[in-house]
């Protein structure tokens, strides 16, 4: 195999005879990546050339390769404007909070739920958790709306029997939107999120618990030992994608949430960008993509340093 390995690096034209013999051994795989191919270079490469739109101002009857451009004016409007610090403040406030709550979740219960013996039980506690994940956003926050109405809401209701005042509008309330917007995306999608760690302990040879069984380990002190160790790549990994997506709010929950009441910490920078580039009165599209393309340019950094970080912990990484 090595002498193989040789011959090719001396002789690339050999190489790339074997290389042309195996994909004409097998077109018929080739043959079916032309139509993902041809998705991603037109969904995600193509898209690319409109990133130039941040470097420019925008003049719709000059078009995108005719207008001017300004350089770096468009950050700098965004970075001295008075939104800059509310719309980062919200952005980060909502993602740290969501990957505190959200992340080490699922792996609680998928390590509950692996080790309930009762499948019975196990698949009605699995069918309860996954259920919310398809409900669709706007269903969801109809449900929160009318859940937390201060008139007619069942959590109101409750209130007011128990401590007989006035229900306050949760839903109208800065300080109250970061935890009603965590907690029920925690909810829709704890048990969709510990499927793939479910999968993963799946893969725990049996032959480790029984070991551990005879060494007298209780079952909590397997699921510390055996495994949590099983599924720490796999949350590793999570862990780094998760990072990757900080910046990352999802538009449609956060502003079918909003209210003017509760805009100075509902407001992120996808709701942002929405309003600057298209539903205000002057369409900036130059500043709208000069505002998305600061936000991934940060995660771009924070993906990679999270995988360095990973990697030289733990020897886990995506590259």
């Amino acid at each position: 195999m090595k002498n193989i390995s040789i011959d090719s690096a001396r002789n690339p034209v050999h190489s790339k005879n074997n290389l042309t013999k195996r994909i004409l051994g097998r077109w018929q795989l080739y043959v079916f990546l032309i139509i993902p191919v041809i998705y991603i270079i037109l969904f995600n490469y193509v898209p690319m050339l409109g990133i130039q739109l941040a470097f420019k101002k925008f003049n719709a009857r000059l078009g995108i390769w005719g207008s001017p451009w300004v350089g770096f004016d468009q950050f700098i409007k965004f970075f001295t404007s008075y939104q800059f610090v509310r719309v980062i403040k919200n952005t980060l406030t909502l993602s740290f909070y969501g990957l505190l709550a959200g992340f080490p979740l699922p792996i609680i219960l998928a390590l509950v739920l692996n080790s309930i013996r009762s499948e019975r039980y196990k698949k009605f506690i699995q069918t309860v958790t996954y259920l919310p994940y398809f409900i669709s956003l706007v269903v969801m926050v109809g449900i929160l709306t009318q859940m937390l109405n201060p008139r007619i809401g069942m959590i109101a209701n409750i209130y007011s029997f128990i401590s007989g005042n006035e229900a306050p509008d949760m839903m109208s309330n800065p300080s109250a939107f970061p935890h009603i917007y965590v907690l029920s995306g925690v909810w829709q999608s704890i048990g969709y999120n510990s499927i793939i760690y479910i999968a993963a302990l799946s893969g725990v040879d049996p032959e480790l618990h029984e070991a551990a069984e005879v060494d007298g380990a209780s079952r909590f002190k397997r699921v510390i030992h055996v495994d949590l160790p099983t599924i720490l790549p796999t949350a590793a990994i999570m862990l780094i994608l998760n990072a990757g997506q900080i910046m990352n709010i999802g538009f449609d929950k956060a502003y079918l949430m909003q209210n003017p009441l509760n805009l100075s910490a509902s407001e992120v920078i996808s709701t942002y960008v929405y309003k600057v580039g298209i539903a205000s009165s002057t369409n900036d599209f130059s500043y709208a993509t000069a505002i998305d393309f600061f936000n991934s340019s940060i995660n771009m950094v924070l993906i990679t340093v999270v995988n360095f970080i990973s990697k030289k912990l733990g020897g886990n990484s995506l590259f």
